[in-house]
């Protein structure tokens, strides 16, 4: 039977698993993020072991932080580029475990590889244009558009589009780059620089929650305008708030002010926003990222 591997890369902690997309792993990690020397160290013997406990692998796919190098013609792809994370700054990821391991490597940011797997396994299954998107310690999001991940200059970073606060709303966003963009507006530590305690810890009748539904209405309805996707998944922590999605769909009906004749009422926004179809999108991406990339050459 042919496995291949898959890396889910977090600024906080990385999953490293065998197997294939949709099934249960047959081995899996968890591993602190730390330094980069120690943590890629850390990986690689992962699958060290498990090869030579007769867990072989095709090739890997790795979902990663970022922002990152997605152009292939670029000396540095596979690399972490500007993140805020300094020590991980210039990090060739792709090439140290591909080269370690001896296989081909998929490489794409982790919000992209959770796109995929929905679009292609999950909530968003047959629909194209595809957007998903994980709310929580920062805002990402990541496009399948035509069947392929969207890319361009640079990889989408949908958290960081500049949006308009709301008029009751005198918080001045707590992005260190652009202040008040949706990821300064709408993230995890946004909500709890506001209103001095973090969001689980706030009742759900707290104003706090009809504010973010109406922050994330207003970037699900940008991009709605922008990309016109048949489904927005919305995934991440701060989704998880009983009730928050249909506050959002509410928001978004309300803000889209009947502009398109699909999708107009929260109805039909609900078949537009939609909960994550699987449980951990980002590690099954990882494994599509590892079969497209199988028997292309080695990182």
């Amino acid at each position: 039977m042919e496995f291949y591997g898959a890396v889910e890369a977090g600024g906080t902690k990385i999953v490293a698993a065998i197997g294939k997309a949709g099934e249960e792993p047959r081995a899996l990690e968890r591993i602190p993020t730390t330094d980069p020397g120690e943590t890629l160290d850390r990986i690689i013997g992962f699958f060290q072991a498990r090869v030579s406990e007769g867990l072989p692998v095709r090739a890997l796919g790795v979902g990663c932080f970022g922002p990152v190098d997605l152009d292939p013609a670029s000396p540095q792809w596979g690399f972490i580029t500007s993140t805020p994370k300094l020590r991980w700054q210039g990090t060739d990821v792709a090439g140290t475990l591909g080269r370690a391991l001896g296989v081909p490597v998929g490489f794409d940011t982790d919000v992209n590889a959770a796109a995929l797997a929905e679009y292609r396994l999950g909530a968003a299954r047959g629909l194209d244009p595809a957007v998903y998107l994980t709310v929580g310690t920062g805002i990402g999001g990541g496009a399948v558009v035509n069947g392929r991940l969207l890319h361009g200059a640079a990889h989408p970073e949908m958290g960081h589009m500049l949006v308009s606060r709301r008029g009751d709303d005198a918080f001045p966003g707590s992005c260190p780059f652009h202040g008040s963009c949706w990821e300064g507006l709408a993230s995890g530590p946004a909500v709890e620089a506001r209103w001095g305690r973090r969001g689980q810890d706030l009742p759900l009748d707290h104003p706090a929650w009809d504010l973010e539904a109406w922050y994330l209405a207003q970037g699900i309805v940008s991009l709605q305008m922008v990309l016109s996707p048949r489904a927005v998944i919305l995934g991440g922590g701060v989704s998880e708030v009983p009730g928050l999605i249909d506050r959002v769909r509410s928001a978004a009906a309300s803000l889209c002010a009947g502009y398109l004749d699909r999708p107009r009422t929260p109805t039909e926004w609900a078949d537009v926003i939609r909960a994550p179809g699987l449980k951990i999108p980002g590690l099954d991406g990882a494994f599509l990222l590892a079969e497209d990339a199988a028997g292309s050459r080695i990182a």
